[in-house]
């Protein structure tokens, strides 16, 4: 004799993953490559943060390594922004050569994350090349100026 079907309830009990505490600009800056110079400061980094989203807003970004580089190979200007924690550094270390040979500036900052969030995609960007635009030109030109007065390495 098979025993009834007995219903159980299914409790609606949604697990929400507590939310990490965000780290700080010291904390990222510890987990930069040996490559990331010149690292941008922490008002800088905010900046091109802000730049960024900004040129993401009108599409006036060029996002990825590979896109990057076509474009800088393609003579496109504009400022060159990486992410200094980004392993291995083979998959980038070629990029500031490029900047530096074609006269643009560029400069780390530390999390290929904040990166990605600041372009507008859930997933972690680790070069990006904004281009001028007239709808962000002071903070295009605030950042450029101070990206460019970084010092290079040798």
């Amino acid at each position: 004799m098979k025993s009834p079907k007995v219903k159980k309830e299914k409790l609606d009990v949604v697990m929400e993953p507590e939310p990490e505490p965000e780290k700080t600009y010291e904390d990222l800056v510890a987990n930069v490559n040996a490559i990331a110079q010149p690292l941008a400061s922490r008002k800088l980094s905010k900046k091109l943060y802000k730049c960024v989203k900004k040129a993401a807003k009108v599409k006036q970004i060029r996002r990825g390594v590979k896109e990057v580089q076509k474009f800088i190979n393609k003579g496109e200007k504009g400022i060159i922004v990486l992410a200094g924690d980004t392993m291995p550094i083979d998959v980038y270390s070629h990029l500031p050569v490029l900047c530096e040979d074609n006269s643009l500036p560029y400069a780390y900052i530390p999390s290929k994350m904040d990166l990605g969030a600041a372009a507008g995609t859930k997933r972690p960007t680790c070069a990006i090349l904004i281009k001028p635009h007239e709808d962000y030109k002071d903070s295009y030109a605030e950042c450029l100026d101070e990206v460019q007065s970084l010092p290079q390495p040798v």
